[in-house]
């Protein structure tokens, strides 16, 4: 795992993104990361720290992390929360623990930043996916809607100061 660095591509990252969100996408979840662009993944990174799985040179997973993250209003987070997104794992790579391994260091930069709780959001509709996070510990807090998405967001938060 290693940082995003000057020679990466926004263009293998956003691909990246499209292959690990596309079986939401194909069970009528339009996560964002499903169809942005690339510039909207340039814009993205630009808004925190983005780490990268590789092995050998194959990029194989991604998470972007924030701390603090900046919500809009009404986003039911306490401030000075920390946050991630893009949390991705290549559809091949996936079940191998790699997520695991991603959140992992999502919320160990997190506390390395500064926050002490970490709060996300996703689908309330990906119920494996709200079941995976809830096995880690985050607890819903409250809901959200995006305006890029398809869905109502469950909004999600997780203590890391134990």
């Amino acid at each position: 795992m290693r940082p995003f660095g000057e020679d990466d591509s926004a263009q293998e990252l956003t691909s990246l993104l499209h292959r690990a969100y596309a079986d939401h996408a194909a069970a009528g979840r339009v996560f964002f990361a499903s169809y942005q662009s690339v510039q909207d993944t340039t814009y993205r990174l630009a808004q925190g720290e983005c780490w990268l799985a590789v092995r050998d040179t194959e990029l194989v997973g991604s998470v972007t992390v924030a701390s603090p993250y900046v919500t809009p209003k009404g986003y039911p987070a306490a401030a000075g929360a920390g946050s991630f997104w893009q949390l991705a794992v290549d559809p091949t790579y996936q079940g191998a623990g790699l997520g695991q391994r991603l959140l992992t260091l999502a919320e160990e930069r997190i506390v390395a930043l500064g926050s002490t709780v970490a709060v996300i959001d996703t689908s309330v509709e990906a119920v494996e996916l709200v079941g995976w996070y809830r096995r880690r510990g985050y607890v819903p807090v409250g809901m959200w809607r995006w305006d890029v998405t398809n869905y109502e967001s469950v909004v999600l938060l997780k203590n890391l100061a134990a």
